[in-house]
Formats: structure tokens, sequence, C-alpha cells
């Protein structure tokens, strides 16, 4: 009997077509957006959950504001002093301490000038932690010496701003010459890849800024655990501050590495429950698209009905006759969408590794396109439920005195 109703199904939407097609075409759209949307999320997450499990998990990251309230922390204007970092640097349980510091400035490199953002590293302690904490590498060259006018610059500003840059060659910061001495392969994410880092007192020297520290990052020494240090650096920070400033309310953050990947965690869940939400928006006019096109055909079909009734047809056969009907339009809808939107996300992704102006991944996978499938065919079956329940509930003689 379902093979009976299904081609019945098919035969009537068949009759439709232009109709049909209109309805399929709103499913198409929902799902291309669910799919799109879950697939660059997912992507997008993985990704950046990647970046931080790299991450060693003995580091500690120290922020100026409140990381509660982020715009104020990251566009109020709030830095660490070096009095913060000496601070720091000898509180219990540290064995190093990183500061970053950066400010744009004009670089100059075979005539062509640009405003890039130059960082300050103190080589001697960073380098370390950059190679075995962070997953730093080169993709050629070396790394600087401490002291010396020799910059380490990221892979967009040799691929993208200076096609050119090769190792051993001059840059001019501020009148000043400097030896591209190594390129680092990308460390996945713009900002950084786009930046010049050069020596932490040449970098004071060229910018005149000692106390606009941007953030820190601490190493734990061996034996401690990371999260007692991190309390240790709170409360000598918070007494630094009140004996300096009087400072009462703490205005900086510390995080340990692990709560830091947890807290984006969230943050990525939360986004993508509102991406799905809106999502799900065109899903809903699309399942309305369907209810109002069932609707429709229930009451044009009325003497049909009324005649498979009269044969002795059941109220159970033909309400599966036009579930059946929903259902194919939302599965064919959920075809179109999941090839739409995994092509699309997929070719996002290329255009972005493309142009290198963005870091994305689209995640897609059998699963997905389960889902899409099979949400799709669910959408369309709670649409035809209705029409269906009230074709199943017309009266034989009633029907066939429809016109």
């Amino acid at each position: 009997m379902t093979g009976q109703y299904f081609k019945i199904a098919v035969k009537n939407l068949r009759t439709r077509p232009l109709r049909s097609w209109l309805t399929i075409l709103g499913i198409v759209v929902g799902i291309f957006l669910v799919i799109t949307l879950i697939s660059l999320s997912e992507g997008l997450k993985e990704t950046v959950m990647r970046e931080l499990k790299m991450m060693g998990k003995d580091l500690i990251f120290v922020f100026p504001g409140q990381i509660t309230n982020i715009m104020t922390t990251f566009a109020g204007g709030l830095d660490l002093t070096e009095e913060d970092m000496k601070t720091i640097k000898k509180t219990e349980g540290v064995a190093t301490v990183i500061a970053v510091v950066y400010k744009a400035e004009v670089v100059k490199y075979q005539g062509e000038s640009k405003p890039i953002l130059i960082s300050g590293m103190d080589w001697k302690e960073a380098i370390p932690v950059l190679k075995e904490d962070l997953g730093w590498s080169l993709k050629d060259g070396r790394w600087p010496d401490p002291g010396k006018r020799e910059v380490l610059v990221g892979n967009l500003v040799a691929t993208d701003l200076y096609p050119e840059m090769r190792i051993g060659t001059p840059a001019i910061i501020k009148g000043k010459q400097f030896e591209v001495v190594g390129i680092l392969k990308s460390l996945g994410n713009k900002q950084d890849d786009s930046l010049i880092f050069t020596d932490m007192e040449i970098f004071y020297q060229l910018t005149g800024e000692r106390n606009q520290i941007k953030s820190s990052v601490a190493k734990v020494s061996p034996g401690y655990s990371a999260d007692q240090v991190a309390e240790n650096i709170k409360n000598r920070l918070n007494q630094t501050r009140k004996r300096v400033s009087g400072e009462d309310t703490p205005s900086f953050s510390v995080l340990t590495s692990e709560k830091a990947t947890g807290m984006v965690s969230n943050i990525m869940g939360v986004i993508q429950v509102v991406i799905y939400g809106f999502a799900s928006i065109a899903i809903i006019v699309g399942g309305i698209g369907i209810m109002n096109t069932m609707f429709t055909s229930v009451r044009e079909r009325t003497r049909e009905i009324g005649i498979l009734k009269a044969i002795g047809a059941k109220n159970s056969a033909i309400a599966a006759i036009f579930l059946f009907e929903a259902g194919i339009i939302g599965l064919i809808g959920g075809i179109g969408g999941v090839i739409l939107g995994m092509g699309f996300a997929k070719a996002l992704e290329f255009s972005v590794k493309t142009t290198q102006t963005l870091y994305l991944r689209a995640y897609v996978s059998p699963l997905l396109a389960f889902f899409g499938l099979a949400f799709s065919f669910s959408v369309g079956c709670l649409s035809g439920f209705w029409p269906a329940r009230k074709a199943s509930q017309l009266k034989p003689v009633e029907a066939l005195r429809y016109e």
C-alpha cells in the first residue's frame, strides 16, 4: 500500500508542477541557509578550538579590564604597565612572562610604504614559549637575535602586503633600517599574520610607549598548578595597584589557558544557537508554504477525496496520500538545499583561502547531509499534517457535492 500512496502523491504533484516547484523552492532556500550556517559555524568552532588546544596547559593570560565586560576591555583604551609586568614576573610560580605590545607604524620596503602593526618581543624570554607552547614555526629564515635591528614578519606581510619580501633584505621602519631575518608560517588568524615583530627595547625606542601593554602571557614553572599561580598573580597585582594608584576594584583579568578555552567554547555555543535560530525562521517560512499548498490541494481535490471515500478508501489512506505529498516536497527541497548549502560553504572556504583575508573551514559530513534531509522531510510531514487531517475527515456525501 505504501508504494501505491507514493505513486498517487507523485502523480498529484506532477499535475500542478508550477505550484509544487515554487513550494519546493521555499524549502530549498530554508535548508540551504541551515546547512550553510551550520557548516560554517561548526568549521569555525573546530578551527578556533583546535588553535586553543594547541596552547600549553601551563599558560596564564593577563588582560587589562574585566573580561566580563569585553567591550570595555578591548575598546576602552585600558593597558597594563611595566610595573604590572614586573609584579607578574616576580610572582611565585611564574617562569616566564611575555608582554603583548603593538603599534601601527609606516614600513617602507623596496620603495613602497604601508602602515603595519609592529609588535615588540623580548626574544630571549619569548622564543621558547612561542615555539613550544604557542606552536609558532618559521616558513623561512631564522629567529631574530635579542637587541638587534632584525624583524620577524607574519605570513600575510610576506605574501599579501609585500609579495616580493625576501630573507636578508632591508625594511625601513620610522626611518631606521631593519633586516628581515624570518618569515612565520600562518598563525591561524589575520591579525597575527599581519604583524611585524622586533626586539622589545627597540620597539620602545621606536614608539616611546612603555606603559601601554595590551596583555601578557605567563608560563607556569614546573611543579606549580596553573590555577594556583593565576590566583597568586591576581593577589600580587591587586596589592601592587592598590599601593601604586590606590585602586580598590581590580581592573584586570587573569585566565588560565583551560579557562580561556572554556570561555571561548561557551561563546561559540551561544553564537551557534543564535545562528540556528535565524536559520530556522527560513525553515518555518518554507513549512508555511507547504501547509498553504496542501490546504489549497485539499480544497481543489474535495470531489476526488469524496470519490475515494465512496469506493472504500479509509481516513488513514486519505491522510497518508497527503502526508506523502508534503513529505516528498520537503525531501526534494532538502536534497536541493543540502547540495547547494554544502557547495556554497565549500566555495566560500576556497574563496577565503584564495584571498587570504580570513581563516575559515567548512564542516561537511554525511551526518550533516542526513540531518538536512531528515529535517526537511520532517518539516514537510509536520506542515502537511493538518491539511491531511482535514482531508481525511471530509464526509463523502459533502465532498461529492462540492463544486
